[in-house]
């Protein structure tokens, strides 16, 4: 906890250095992009950590597979429903913000989905003596979903993003 408070500060003056300043074109979209790159990082990393933590028996019991839907989630309880939920919430948040081809709720379900997998695959193969659930999956990529549609407003679209490239002088014909 100590090492993530500290990294904090850090990487919002990343923000402010690596936007340009004020009064040029696509100043806005620069913050914005920046900040939907810090948010992303840092609001989908620490839940990582604490999701490829090692339990006692790592590398010692078997690996573990749940592949039935809805069967781990009653025994999640209120806790690790919302934990779950907030995995990849920062990443459905941000992403749309950051890229307009995510700008859509299926395609940041999907992120979340291919995410989750990808951790849940990491757990099962590095023996960590966690439950590799399919269960999981559904609740993390939720939780991207949920998040994306709080984000909604501020999403980049391919009109937005269109408008906010230079103008390039049209060539006067010859003659």
């Amino acid at each position: 906890m100590i090492l993530r408070g500290g990294a904090r500060p850090g990487a919002w003056v990343g923000v402010g250095t690596g936007a340009p300043r004020g009064g040029r074109p696509g100043a806005a979209s620069a913050w914005r992009t920046s900040l939907a790159e810090v948010g992303m990082v840092h609001g989908t990393l620490p839940f990582l950590w604490l999701t490829m933590m090692p339990g006692g028996g790592a590398g010692v019991v078997p690996a573990r597979v749940s592949l039935v839907p809805l069967r781990d989630l009653v025994t999640m309880g209120p806790l690790g429903i919302g934990g779950n939920l907030l995995v990849f919430a920062a990443l459905g948040f941000f992403a749309p913000m950051r890229c307009a081809a995510l700008a859509s709720v299926p395609r940041v379900l999907a992120l979340g989905a291919g995410c989750s997998v990808l951790v849940e695959t990491a757990q099962y193969v590095l023996r960590l003596d966690r439950v590799s659930s399919v269960d999981d999956v559904l609740v993390n990529a939720a939780g991207a979903a949920l998040a994306a549609l709080a984000s909604r407003r501020w999403w980049r679209t391919p009109e937005a993003t269109r408008s906010e490239e230079p103008q390039r002088p049209v060539p006067a014909a010859a003659g």
